[in-house]
């Protein structure tokens, strides 16, 4: 079976059947064709020029309410730009300002922030990144030490911040800081602010990936002085702040068409290799074949939940856990369907397509650490759902 992404999910009506055809005619005419199928990521300066077509036609966020500058589309209408530009391997716009800060200004923010930072985020001409993890402190954040101290009207923050995804392309960081050190329980003392990356105090290193490519940074903070004004919601509120993102966040790392496009790869590279004549690769491939069709039902079902705001707490861990382990079996698939070459590190030249097991295999081994790791998920489902103890 050969997948596209209308493979995994059917559209239900005349409107979203024209607005697939529509997004498809337009998507494959502007997307820069040096930019599709790239096997390594595209960091956010080469992107802007892509991300401000989408702004210019009105696609860049389709999430977010008209009122605010989005598109306030269905959710159906989301998830057919998404696969519409995965169907042609196009980039689609880092998360970090639309998906992430962006909603959770609108929804959280004053008019003053609204006005400043929701501009830039639509045009593309402001970078921003996300300041969670810290050394100690990575899925289980309520153990974070980073701190910020009020002195009148500016926070002094110090601390250190690491894995930032694009920490050293941004300009801005919403990070969450420990206000209240003596807060019982331990999130309930913890402030969310928004932090201009230029400011004095603060260092930027970029982290080399094991794919090879700088995806991730540190940053430390020395006396940061941020006003108290860039502060999102309430003092020591952040941790209820950042909890509305989360579970969007899972839903993004668990799409079903990660494993998707990695079994495209593996039977492309297996009538390459030789490898599609083994009944035992064959076997292992339509094993995930049907696990990424029934995958794609429970994923369609939990986003239409998600989307009206009925979904169980359980859905997004599980969408997490079971999207990320999906896709790393197909990407282990991959390398295996390669033979002797999946162990290299250069592209297989494959007709006018370059593929890279390798690359691949790594780029899903961090689909076990993002968006919180899969230890995490376990225990969310088993304490909060099942109410098990600890």
């Amino acid at each position: 079976m050969t997948w596209d992404n209308t493979t995994l999910f059917s559209d239900d009506n005349p409107a979203d059947r024209a607005f697939r055809e529509e997004v498809r005619e337009w998507v494959g005419a502007n997307c820069p064709k040096d930019l599709c199928h790239r096997p390594l990521r595209v960091d956010p300066p080469e992107l802007k020029p892509w991300h401000r077509k989408l702004h210019e036609r009105g696609w860049i966020a389709p999430h977010w309410p008209k009122e605010a500058g989005g598109m306030g589309a269905t959710l159906t209408q989301q998830i057919i730009l998404f696969e519409e530009m995965s169907r042609i391997g196009a980039p689609t716009p880092y998360p970090h300002g639309l998906n992430f800060i962006g909603p959770l200004i609108i929804d959280a923010g004053t008019p003053e922030q609204k006005a400043k930072h929701l501009p830039g985020i639509l045009t593309g001409d402001i970078t921003w990144c996300q300041g969670y993890s810290e050394p100690g402190s990575g899925s289980d954040l309520v153990s974070l030490t980073s701190r910020a101290v009020l002195d009148g009207d500016t926070f002094v923050v110090n601390g250190h911040k690491t894995w930032t995804t694009n920490g050293h392309f941004a300009d801005w960081m919403f990070a969450l800081l420990r206000t209240d050190p003596a807060a019982k329980p331990r999130h309930a003392g913890i402030t969310m602010l928004l932090i201009d990356l230029k400011s004095p105090g603060v260092t930027v290193r970029p982290i080399e990936t094991i794919r090879g490519d700088s995806e991730f940074a540190e940053e430390t903070f020395v006396d940061v002085r941020v006003p108290k004004e860039n502060m999102l919601g309430e003092l020591n509120g952040g941790w209820a702040v950042a909890n509305k993102l989360l579970g969007s966040e899972r839903f993004t790392t668990g799409h079903p068409r990660n494993a998707a496009v990695l079994l495209n790869k593996a039977r492309q590279v297996a009538e390459y290799s030789g490898a599609i004549r083994d009944p035992a690769f064959l076997h292992r491939l339509a094993m995930l074949e049907i696990d990424l069709l029934a995958f794609s039902a429970f994923y369609r079902h939990a986003a239409n939940l998600h989307g009206h705001r009925k979904a169980p707490l359980s859905m997004a861990p599980v969408i997490k856990i079971a999207g990320g382990e999906l896709g790393q079996k197909a990407s282990e698939l991959l390398v295996d369907a390669a033979g002797p070459l999946g162990a290299s590190a250069d592209d297989i030249t494959i007709g006018n397509t370059a593929v890279n097991p390798a690359a691949d295999l790594f780029e899903m081994r961090r689909v076990t650490v993002g968006s919180g790791t899969v230890e995490i998920q376990r225990n969310i489902i088993a304490k909060r759902v099942l109410n098990l103890p600890s």
